[in-house]
């Protein structure tokens, strides 16, 4: 039995044992229920017995306290003014929450709630388990490479996947590392981080589809389609995308959503000619027309390597092309 049965296998179990915790919580929610409506059903006539009983006994006594009178009008109002509070914060966040519903959003989470992180990780592996992913990254090595990505486990467990990294040797990695602060992050980086990302998907193919393409301009999202769900964050110039929040949204029948918006955003980007394949096995860039067809290919193998003349991006990566790769 493979790995991926192994996984599958035990991913059913799970989602099996899942349902059945489920049902069992509302069950026993049921079965509470029942039991405080029945509490709150004999317990009505001595609740109702000692109002009558007492209450204008009380009552006689407070009237005659100004104080007494005055503690209960300002807690009176006070409940009054919490409860008119609540109802109109429920009825904005209702509005809210239908706005979003009808874009199709899901979920929002923070960037550094480490609850946040793991539910994410949770959420991705199960939303792309067996089901062919679409990713659009920058390098991809802090996304799928790092055992700590969130998309780690989800490109070991899925039927295929379409990738588009960002050119290590583009004007657009250049920009990128040029609008991030960080002394660390450098072109030379990007190429180093790439490389990783190459050798890792290398490793993946064995019974997978994996392509990849590089894109040169810079980044704009971060994005992840995985089955029914589109997981989307924003390339702030000057800003670590890890330190920005993430935004969930999914498939459904509603026309105003943007999970079709953010689908076809990435169908038309992977299917631009302009934009060149890499090819996994012999390192080279696949260029092809409108129709899919190939035309031509170019070697990559200063692709890795640091650049110490004045070359642009664009020459050290294409020295002796005539095809311009934008």
């Amino acid at each position: 039995m493979t790995n991926l049965e192994l996984s599958t296998e035990a991913w059913l179990d799970k989602k099996s044992l899942k349902r059945f915790l489920n049902g069992v919580a509302q069950v026993g929610f049921h079965v509470l229920l029942v039991a405080l409506s029945a509490g709150i059903a004999l317990s009505l006539p001595y609740v109702v017995g000692f109002i009558g009983n007492n209450f204008w006994a009380y009552w006689s006594i407070i009237e005659k306290q100004t104080v007494y009178l005055i503690s209960v009008e300002t807690i009176t109002a006070i409940v009054l003014l919490l409860v008119f509070n609540y109802v109109g914060r429920s009825w904005k966040d209702r509005r809210v929450s239908k706005m979003a519903k009808s874009a199709g959003l899901v979920n929002f989470l923070p960037a550094k709630s480490v609850f946040a992180q793991r539910k994410i990780k949770r959420l991705k592996l199960r939303q792309g388990f067996a089901r062919d992913v679409m990713i659009i990254s920058s390098t991809g090595y802090r996304t799928f490479v790092d055992p700590r990505g969130d998309l780690h486990g989800v490109l070991q467990h899925c039927r295929g996947a379409k990738i588009m990294l960002l050119n290590p040797r583009s004007d657009g990695a250049y920009a990128r590392a040029r609008s991030i602060l960080d002394p660390s992050v450098t072109p030379e980086t990007f190429s180093e981080q790439f490389k990783k990302s190459v050798d890792f998907l290398k490793g993946l193919r064995a019974g997978k589809n994996i392509r990849l393409k590089l894109y040169d301009d810079t980044p704009f999202l971060k994005l992840a389609i995985l089955g029914d769900h589109v997981w989307i964050k924003h390339y702030h110039p000057g800003l670590d995308v890890q330190s920005v929040p993430e935004y969930l949204f999914e498939h459904d029948q509603n026309l105003g959503g943007f999970y079709t918006t953010f689908y076809h955003y990435f169908l038309a980007r992977w299917e631009n000619p302009a934009i060149a394949e890499y090819d996994l096995e012999t390192h080279e860039l696949i260029y092809r027309d409108a129709s899919g067809k190939e035309i031509s290919r170019e070697k990559t193998g200063t692709l890795y390597r640091p650049s110490n003349d004045r070359q642009t991006p664009r020459e050290a990566l294409f020295p002796h092309s005539s095809i311009s790769p934008s």
